[in-house]
């Protein structure tokens, strides 16, 4: 059987996919709907928070729970490929909603998680500094997406080419009695 990653680590990847897909998809949606933005600020605002706080979460994770190792078989450049690319949806986790707060706060507008509980605002109020932001933040979500289609295009051809067991490492586990 091949090496998986803990039970952990593979709640952490799918709820966070979960999340950040549905934060992409009400991102896109807020910039293209009048009607509903306020709605799906007040969603994404916390849920950007909630991402940041479980990227930590995992990244904490990761140091217990090390990933299994890549099939030697698989080449070198590709092994590098996979490293960097996980590098940089952590980086991305951290950075796109790190930024959407500080964007926030030089438009000294707050982060409303539930009622009254707000974030303080973690740069000062500037509306230079909010206009090289908000720019920053919608590219940060582009790159963010490529790399996540990316990332879902490697899985797939672990899965259905390659079937080196790197993709059924980060599914659910079943045991195979003989």
């Amino acid at each position: 059987m091949t090496p998986s990653f803990s039970p952990l680590s593979r709640l952490l990847h799918w709820l966070m996919a979960v999340l950040i897909l549905a934060m992409l998809v009400i991102g896109i949606a807020m910039v293209s709907s009048l009607g509903h933005y306020r709605g799906l600020v007040a969603i994404h605002r916390p849920l950007g928070i909630l991402i940041l706080i479980l990227a930590a979460i995992r990244l904490i994770n990761r140091q217990f729970n090390p990933p299994p190792a890549l099939p030697r078989a698989m080449p070198k450049l590709l092994q590098a490929a996979a490293q960097a690319s996980h590098w940089v949806l952590y980086g991305l986790m951290f950075a796109l909603p790190l930024v959407g707060w500080a964007m926030l706060s030089a438009a000294g507008n707050p982060i409303v998680l539930a009622g009254a509980w707000h974030l303080p605002p973690i740069l000062a109020q500037n509306v230079a500094l909010y206009a090289v932001l908000r720019p920053a933040h919608t590219v940060l979500a582009f790159c963010f997406f490529a790399v996540i289609l990316t990332h879902l295009a490697a899985a797939l051809l672990h899965a259905l080419i390659f079937r080196d067991g790197v993709f059924a490492s980060m599914t659910v586990r079943r045991s195979h009695s003989s």
